[in-house]
């Protein structure tokens, strides 16, 4: 029998599909599966044409059959058959979808879509066969025809015998390697898995072949073995059923089966969408952070579906960054994918539904803000930090979508709170929003710089997150509100004549302050007299944009170059220890050098910053006890 060739084109795209298109050769199972689906959908849309036929969905199924004795995988629908001529056009030709040509032929806008529109899915099969047959018997047809082909050398057309009309491909798998253990697509646990995974909401049952053992009649020792079908996969998603008729404990489950989690979700969010492109998804918030969420290995995404096949587990063009916690999967006819089915062309569809996502995962947050202030609080605690890098990375690009959504420790309510309630009860003299950062909010209420707005009764946030204060500075002002750090230089608290008082303190000190900075050398930028402080008598204060907050975490990083921060010495002159600096200064000027150290150095304590030299500082601390 003579063997035809593929068209030059084509040997070339079957030899790179296979060689490197697709990442993952069990994706074979998904393409022939996903094929025989919609040579059963022909059938259904021919049977609402034609009234000859009568279409009895049991009638319709895909069995999937291994024959380990021969290392034969079969996959075998009752679907619409094709003809000698189909046959040739669509497997003769590769890239030419029968599918497609369908589609088009008939304007299918209604009822069930065809899935397979891309002609490249059948061949691969060739990933882990060395040969293939496909017997096929066109519905109306007498006669049947078997196309055989062992790869890029071509292909051959023959008359066949099948009793029934549909479709069934036999694989000849290749020998097992080292690498790729081919054999294992003959295990009923290998192909039970990839069913579920790839294609478990095919709405036809897909039926496994499996061998079974049993007690032999009349035996209570001898076994016997038997091969039965079992469908495997659930053909309904859950996705598509009427929110009505699902309960809590189905989306729980459904979390559970798809393993989201080992946790419960938080909160599910169900959406269906119609429209410029339509889709379904099930969404979830976990209820705890994943133990790998801030590392290299964490995936985030959605699984993508399209018409109920997964084309990837996780498609990280659906989320954005500062919503990578969230879990579930979005099913989408509208989807224009590339010829692999595993890659994504980003196009306009794929934008417009990332778009929809993004925006109801903003929504459904808001409203549980609103409507569930505890269990929000429970999520802001594990997922409170994403939202804030979101806040600060893209130069703040995100700031509108994020910043209702984030909350702050409050020294007045002693609990976190939002932007919109700090601002709604500010009082009219409160020109800023006020925050302070350190590590816990224990350590925040000690700190000397928050005294003067304490004192003032305006309410401060306390930031405790490495990110919070490069969050706020991204976003600049609230509203019409700016931020201050209660460690700044200016507080916007005092008035013109405060301000005046402060310059006439700084004059009649000067001489003293500018010893002190000539003693302390490059280790600050300035000395001069507080007015935030009240009880204590030192602290530092920061100038220009980086804060000492920021500059140690900076510090921490790999690879940091001593970023320093300009840092101020400030000093309570209403203190009893100013008293004895001013007299040190007068009288003893190797007193002087050493309080001036001490002090700097308590006011690093203080910040939490380390000491230069903590020999040095404790060998002070033994002078001033003798």
């Amino acid at each position: 029998m003579e063997k035809k060739q593929f068209k030059a084109e084509s040997k070339r795209l079957l030899d790179l599909m296979i060689n490197s298109i697709y990442t993952h050769r069990e994706i074979f199972i998904r393409e022939l599966i996903s094929n025989a689906s919609d040579a059963i959908d022909k059938m259904y849309y021919k049977a609402l044409t034609d009234e000859s036929i009568k279409f009895n969905k049991d009638d319709y199924y895909i069995e999937i059959i291994p024959d380990k004795g021969n290392r034969v995988l079969k996959i075998r629908d009752t679907g619409i058959g094709m003809t000698k001529e189909e046959l040739e056009e669509n497997l003769g030709v590769i890239a030419k979808s029968g599918s497609l040509s369908f589609k088009k032929e008939n304007e299918l806008k209604d009822g069930y879509d065809i899935i397979g529109q891309f002609g490249v899915g059948f061949y691969s099969a060739f990933m882990v066969a060395d040969k293939v047959t496909v017997t096929s018997r066109a519905v109306g047809s007498d006669s049947a025809w078997k196309w055989v082909s062992d790869g890029a050398d071509g292909y051959t057309v023959e008359p066949a015998e099948k009793e029934t009309h549909g479709t069934e491909i036999c694989l000849e798998l290749k020998q097992s390697t080292e690498d790729e253990k081919y054999d294992d697509y003959l295990e009923d646990y290998r192909l039970r898995s990839l069913i579920k995974k790839y294609s478990d909401f095919i709405r036809y049952p897909i039926k496994l072949e499996a061998t079974r053992t049993r007690l032999k009649e009349g035996s209570e020792t001898d076994r016997e073995s038997y091969t039965e079908l079992q469908t495997v996969n659930s053909m309904v998603p859950i996705w598509r059923k009427n929110k009505n008729e699902l309960k809590a404990e189905d989306y729980e489950n459904f979390y559970s089966e798809k393993h989201y989690g080992f946790d419960k979700p938080l909160k599910h969010i169900h959406m269906s969408a119609a429209g410029t492109v339509s889709f379904n998804t099930i969404m979830f918030i976990p209820e705890s952070i994943p133990f790998d969420y801030y590392t290299r290995e964490y995936e985030k995404g959605l699984e993508l579906y399209s018409n109920g096949v997964l084309i990837m587990n996780r498609c990280p063009d659906l989320l954005p960054d500062h919503f990578s916690f969230m879990k579930g999967m979005v099913d989408s006819e509208d989807l224009s994918l590339n010829i692999s089915r595993e890659m994504l062309q980003h196009d306009r569809q794929l934008k417009l539904i990332a778009k929809s996502i993004k925006n109801k995962i903003k929504n459904e947050l808001l409203s549980m803000l609103k409507d569930d202030r505890e269990k929000y609080e429970t999520f802001f605690k594990e997922f409170g930090r994403q939202l804030k890098y979101g806040l600060y990375s893209d130069y703040g690009v995100n700031k509108e979508d994020l910043q209702d959504l984030i909350m702050f420790y409050s020294n007045k309510e002693k609990k976190l709170v939002t932007l919109t309630e700090y601002v709604g009860r500010m009082p009219e003299s409160q020109k800023y929003i006020y925050y302070a950062t350190g590590e816990t909010p224990e350590k925040i209420d000690r700190m000397p710089q928050t005294e003067i707005v304490s004192e003032k009764g305006y309410e401060i946030l306390y930031f405790t997150d490495d990110v919070d204060e490069f969050a706020i500075r991204m976003l600049m002002k609230y509203g019409e509100k700016e931020f201050r750090n209660v460690s700044g230089g200016d507080l916007g608290i005092d008035t013109e004549e405060q301000k005046e008082e402060d310059s006439e303190e700084n004059k009649s000190n000067d001489e003293l302050f500018s010893s002190m900075k000539v003693s302390l050398g490059d280790k600050v930028t300035k000395v001069r007299a507080s007015r935030r402080l009240k009880n204590h008598p030192v602290c530092l204060a920061s100038d220009g944009e980086l804060s000492i907050e920021m500059e140690k975490i900076l510090n921490a990083m790999p690879n940091s170059e001593g970023i320093n921060a300009d840092k101020v010495l400030e000093i309570n002159t209403h203190h009893e220890v100013f008293e004895s600096l001013k007299k040190a200064f007068t009288e003893d000027k190797d007193k002087f050098n050493l309080y001036t150290s001490l002090l700097y150095n308590q006011a690093r304590l203080i910040e939490g910053l380390p000491l230069e030299d903590p020999v040095e500082f404790t060998n002070q601390i033994v002078k001033i006890m003798k």
